[in-house]
């Protein structure tokens, strides 16, 4: 039996996990979830929206799955956690959301987004089926920012060479392991040629120990304008943080939106699965959201602990009931909620 963290996440977050959590239970699924007290409940009841019961969980468990989190644009909003450090002294740390917090203490160092058309789900392409691999440690997303003077403002791009092989190996052996045959690098090492020269080298010498997959590379704003003109000619893709976070929007905008999108961060001792859609304050409670990213994003964490056969029986029933468009939400032209949606699913299991 595999026990999962779960955290329910703010908004409609706690609808589409429950609605997760259904369909994972009713595939046969050797799964047991422990939800915990997080966001912004725990931080109207306890100060913060990440308290050290959900750390300790997933210490015990090493696997979460993770709706979405409130994070505020601007402003000076931060979570703070008191964490080991390196010599296992007590720290506080702080960071901009929930969960870049959740990636940086529990070392999640890769973002897997798997990206394709789904029946019935409107979108301008067919045949899409990439998946992208978002380092997930560094770039400016360390968060190093400071104030020069009232109007001026500068962040700090770090790139190493360590975190770019580490990120390269994952994205090959995920391609060996799944049968893929080729592998894109994003990055704009024309002008910035020490950071994103030094990404785009360590992935190329990486890819020398893999010479049955094909490496290229792509500028990153001409790799934008191809994924729009012919988006199925790619098959994987690797970035740095803040290009990956940036190109796997824009890729989910190509199969319908971020309510089709899954999302995997993985780390070398824990990995957390979470739907890449905000919170959407504006239908929370409504029984409005969809929850087929949740859902993917569950059939993710199924195979990474070799539940392949629940999570292939999870992805075969929603393709059935998006095939039949009965019994599907508002924004894939359907009247139903996202209970009778899941409902749809786990009826599918059962038949």
């Amino acid at each position: 039996m595999h026990r999962v963290t779960l955290i329910p996440g703010d908004g409609i977050g706690p609808e589409v996990t429950a609605a997760a959590r259904a369909v994972v239970e009713a595939s046969g699924a050797a799964i047991e979830f422990e939800p915990v007290l997080s966001g912004q409940e725990a931080e109207k009841q306890l100060g913060t929206p990440l308290p050290a019961a959900v750390f300790e969980s997933i210490e015990r468990n090493c696997v979460v799955m993770k709706g979405p989190t409130f994070t505020p644009f601007g402003g000076n909003y931060r979570v703070s956690v008191e964490r080991p450090g390196a010599d296992g002294t007590p720290e506080r740390r702080s960071y901009p959301s929930v969960a870049i917090t959740l990636r940086k203490e529990l070392g999640l160092y890769m973002n897997v987004r798997p990206i394709k058309n789904y029946p019935n789900v409107r979108s301008r392409f067919a045949d899409v089926d990439i998946v992208i691999f978002r380092e997930n440690s560094e770039d400016l997303y360390i968060g190093n920012e400071r104030m020069i003077d009232a109007d001026t403002a500068e962040a700090v791009k770090r790139i190493t060479r360590a975190a770019s092989e580490r990120a390269a190996r994952f994205a090959f052996d995920y391609l060996r392991k799944t049968g893929r045959k080729r592998l894109t690098v994003g990055h704009k090492a024309n002008v910035l040629k020490m950071t994103d020269g030094l990404f785009l080298s360590s992935a190329q010498d990486v890819a020398k120990s893999y010479p049955d997959i094909a490496c290229d590379q792509r500028v990153v704003d001409a790799l934008c304008m191809e994924l729009v003109i012919r988006p199925d000619t790619f098959d994987g893709l690797l970035l740095t943080n803040l290009y990956g976070d940036i190109v796997s929007d824009l890729c989910a905008g190509l199969v319908g939106g971020l309510g089709v999108a899954p999302g995997a961060n993985v780390g070398e001792k824990c990995a957390m699965f979470e739907a890449v859609h905000g919170t959407a304050p504006d239908i929370a409670g409504r029984d409005l959201a969809n929850p087929m990213a949740m859902i993917l994003s569950a059939v993710l964490m199924l195979r990474y602990l070799e539940e392949g056969a629940a999570a292939d029986r999870i992805e075969k029933a929603m393709c059935e009931v998006l095939g039949e468009n009965r019994t599907v939400t508002r924004d894939l032209g359907g009247t139903a909620g996202t209970k009778a949606f899941a409902q749809a699913i786990v009826e599918h299991l059962e038949d």
